[in-house]
């Protein structure tokens, strides 16, 4: 039923209707804000309705992966690294590479990779 309050419609709501709406919101699995927008109402105020049954809002759960499984995840995942000495040793002779062009100017520079600090140091001052 509508009845008019400073020029603006309110609807009222029977208790049949609002009992039917909060156990619909009650089933499991099912949105508070869907059964509102499903009803026209607003999500709020079926949660004011909830309360007011005497039955406590459902919180919405986080988001789970659909191809996550309920067993445990191990928190750290070790991984094989190269030890240095199986490391190639071309891969350790090969020098940094740095290419800067500006206009029709191109400097390339080529520094040895044992000297990596040097470079970067060297690399702050020029930039």
């Amino acid at each position: 039923m509508n009845t008019t309050e400073g020029g603006r419609k309110r609807r009222r709501h029977s208790a049949e209707f609002k009992a039917k709406v909060v156990a619909a919101s009650r089933q499991p699995g099912v949105s508070m804000a869907a059964v509102a927008l499903a009803h026209g109402l607003n999500a709020n105020l079926l949660r004011r309705w909830v309360v007011e049954a005497g039955h406590r809002p459902k919180r919405a759960l986080p988001a789970r992966s659909p191809t996550l499984t309920d067993t445990a995840l191990p928190a750290f995942v070790a991984l094989p690294l190269p030890t240095p000495s199986s490391a190639s040793p071309l891969a350790l002779a090969d020098p940094i590479r740095i290419e800067l062009a500006r206009g029709d100017t191109t400097i390339r520079v080529q520094w040895p990779l044992s000297a990596a600090a040097q470079c970067a140091a060297w690399l702050r001052e020029l930039l």
